[in-house]
């Protein structure tokens, strides 16, 4: 009787263990191919984000060669790089926001107790800007023409000016 127990326990043993070899032979050829399936997905996704980036950047200062070499053959010594010109435009459009009766380049008279400000920038090309701005209540969005004068100092001009509806 001893002997056949332990017969059954060895067979019982073995079964077992057949059976967790597989499985966990299974699984692991499961797990690599979720994760493979999981990678392509990742792929394609940062693609598609590279992609849409690039689209949104295409008006953009860096990457609009013809706005850049407007610069390499401008007559300003100080301002000849774009990658610094950006942030110096848009220093120069933030700065006016500390005016009082609010930012001129907004297109807007103060319509209520607070002044429009300009909250974000985008240099668009060697000569266009857009920007967004707000009081708090309204919001709007305006184009700018800019200039870089002989002096290194920058003018604005709007072109066009639109407030949102509440």
């Amino acid at each position: 009787m001893k002997k056949s127990l332990l017969l059954y326990a060895l067979i019982l043993s073995l079964v077992f263990n057949v059976y967790t070899y597989m499985y966990l032979s299974k699984e692991v050829t499961f797990e690599q191919e979720k994760n493979k399936k999981t990678a392509t997905k990742l792929r394609d996704s940062l693609q598609l984000v590279t992609n849409k980036l690039s689209d949104a950047d295409y008006f953009s200062l860096e990457k609009n060669e013809n706005a850049q070499n407007y610069f390499v053959s401008a007559k300003s010594e100080k301002i000849r790089n774009y990658v610094a010109l950006v942030p110096y435009v848009t220093e120069k459009l933030m700065d006016l926001n500390a005016n009082p009766k609010g930012n001129p380049y907004t297109g807007q008279v103060q319509l209520g107790a607070n002044k429009f400000s300009i909250n974000k920038v985008k240099v668009l090309n060697h000569r266009w800007i857009i920007a967004d701005y707000s009081d708090g209540e309204y919001w709007g969005e305006v184009l700018l023409k800019y200039f870089i004068n002989d002096d290194e100092s920058v003018s604005f001009e709007i072109i066009q000016s639109v407030i949102y509806q509440k």
